[in-house]
């Protein structure tokens, strides 16, 4: 049974899947990260637990935003387009975003825990479709759209649906229509907006096959994604 969930404040009924979401950006950053090369990322809960973290590892590093705008003393801000351009080889981040973090946190009592963008989203659903147990009574799985009322995270809970359900429907090319016309995407078009690139929307637009899925996973009691390769 799949069920969409809205919003980053929620309680979940016990699953045996979830699906966090956030395409504008976190989760697109954290697809990246790893592309770029990230070990972990770190899930913080508050400003407080990030900074704590790094005291504890200086060699990490901090990324994430406040309303979208980066957070003085990080390392690195919520930008899919700037994370390219750092060599992260071998790095841990720790992750605080008002979304998609959030949303996750409330959502760990599941058997498994993914997060994606749209960029991983195809390569997320394909994997979890192909391991979704078969017999009665049907799973029960949350695709979690972050954003507690944009059209953005929405629109990708939907096609991901899609694709588990095996009708396809809606299209990629219809999930980037919505997207691309999502009150979450306008800021990034708007040049009286300078603090949102333009350019982070090319990479949240696009999906790359890229043969790995973005887990949680739990380590010592501190929630942290992984990649799962899955070719």
């Amino acid at each position: 049974m799949i069920q969409i969930v809205q919003g980053n404040n929620h309680r979940l009924a016990d699953a045996e899947i979830h699906v966090v979401i956030d395409v504008i950006r976190a989760f697109t950053v954290a697809h990246y990260a790893f592309i770029q090369g990230a070990q972990r990322i770190i899930l913080a809960g508050s400003l407080e637990e990030a900074f704590r973290f790094k005291r504890d590892h200086p060699d990490h590093l901090l990324a994430g935003e406040i309303k979208g705008l980066p957070i003085p003393g990080f390392d690195l801000d919520n930008s899919p387009a700037r994370i390219t351009q750092a060599n992260l080889a071998g790095k841990t981040l720790i992750q605080k975003t008002t979304n998609g973090v959030e949303a996750t946190l409330n959502s760990l009592n599941a058997k498994q825990v993914f997060v994606t963008g749209f960029s991983n989203a195809a390569t997320t659903a394909s994997w979890i479709k192909s391991r979704i147990p078969s017999a009665s009574p049907e799973p029960r799985l949350h695709l979690v759209a972050s954003h507690p009322t944009g059209d953005d995270d929405l629109a990708c809970a939907e096609y991901i649906a899609g694709i588990l359900r095996g009708d396809g429907s809606p299209t990629a090319a219809q999930t980037l229509e919505r997207i691309r016309g999502s009150e979450a995407a306008a800021k990034f078009f708007d040049p009286g907006q300078p603090a949102f690139l333009p350019e982070d929307m090319e990479f949240c637009l696009r999906e790359r096959s890229t043969g790995f899925v973005m887990k949680v996973v739990t380590r010592g009691g501190i929630p942290v994604i992984e990649r799962e390769e899955v070719n």
